[in-house]
């Protein structure tokens, strides 16, 4: 008579996969935020993991929780697992819907430089779905499905980026505020306006002035550009404007410049992709109708 024993079961995938985000990101909120979980999910996940091993792999303590030696050892293993995961993952879904592309980009990046871009995409191959999604920080495209994000970044190029254009700022109005701005001391008596998430642009721009730092830096906040951006565009104020998201504005004359002067950042637009997408025939078409600046 043959025998049926019951097999040793290993710990579930999404205890795996919880323990991993939490090591990696430090923090079980950051690794429920990531898995898209609540943080009590992923600490009864770690509690399920930590009962099958009969070993502790955080230390909590009041300042949030640690790793233990063993966790520290075992974490590039399970991240080189999950990436490969997750690049394989990229694969199948590009082999099987390869016209269909996911875009994560900075919500100014999405609103005042990808979206007109995608009209001509669509002109030029309108087999090509394009979803995009706007994010203020970029994605994991290891363990998101993106396959592709548009950000700004400072950091030197990876294997999978490409630059995509600099950043430059200056000040831009409407031309009614424009015509009585001769100097940079007129600002004085202007609203300037500031964007939230670019909060030193003015700052960087008036400490490379001659006087600027006499001009006051109150004014009205604005939690997004593009709404910083139609504020100016309406006479609402002065806005410092990143060059590569004004440039449609400022040649139809809706903003203008009032001074010729500007400052580059150390930082430019890129564009990174997942290994899956770059090596796509769909990769090729994107690349020259959406990046290229010709």
């Amino acid at each position: 008579m043959s025998l049926s024993p019951v097999r040793p079961k290993g710990p579930h995938l999404n205890a795996l996969r919880a323990f991993e985000a939490a090591a990696r990101l430090g923090s079980f909120t950051a690794a429920a935020d990531e898995l898209s979980v609540t943080p009590g999910a992923v600490t009864q996940h770690i509690k399920t993991l930590e009962a099958w091993a009969e070993t502790q792999l955080f230390i909590r303590n009041a300042r949030g929780v640690k790793l233990t030696p063993l966790a520290e050892e075992l974490l590039p293993g399970f991240t080189q697992a999950f990436d490969q995961l997750g690049f394989s993952v990229h694969a199948l879904r590009n082999k099987a819907t390869p016209q269909k592309i996911k875009v994560a980009a900075l919500p100014a990046i999405a609103q005042l430089w990808l979206a007109p871009r995608l009209g001509l995409l669509r002109e030029v191959a309108p087999e090509i779905s394009v979803s995009v999604v706007a994010l203020d920080t970029p994605p994991n495209l290891a363990r998101e499905p993106f396959d592709m994000t548009l950000f700004f970044s400072g950091k030197p190029l990876g294997k999978n980026e490409v630059k995509v254009t600099g950043d430059c700022i200056f000040p831009v109005c409407a031309p009614s505020i424009a015509a009585r701005l001769t100097r940079v001391d007129d600002l004085g008596a202007e609203t300037l306006l500031h964007d939230g998430a670019w909060h030193e642009d003015w700052d960087i721009w008036l400490r490379a002035q001659s006087g600027g730092e006499k001009i006051p830096r109150a004014g009205t906040v604005h939690s997004l550009f593009s709404i910083a951006l139609e504020e100016a565009r309406h006479g609402g104020g002065v806005l410092i404007a990143h060059e590569t998201l004004v440039a449609d504005l400022l040649q139809r004359g809706d903003l203008v410049r009032p001074f010729a002067t500007s400052v580059d950042l150390p930082r430019n637009m890129v564009a990174r992709f997942t290994p899956a997408f770059r090596q796509s025939e769909t990769y090729e078409i994107v690349k020259r109708v959406l990046l290229s600046e010709g």
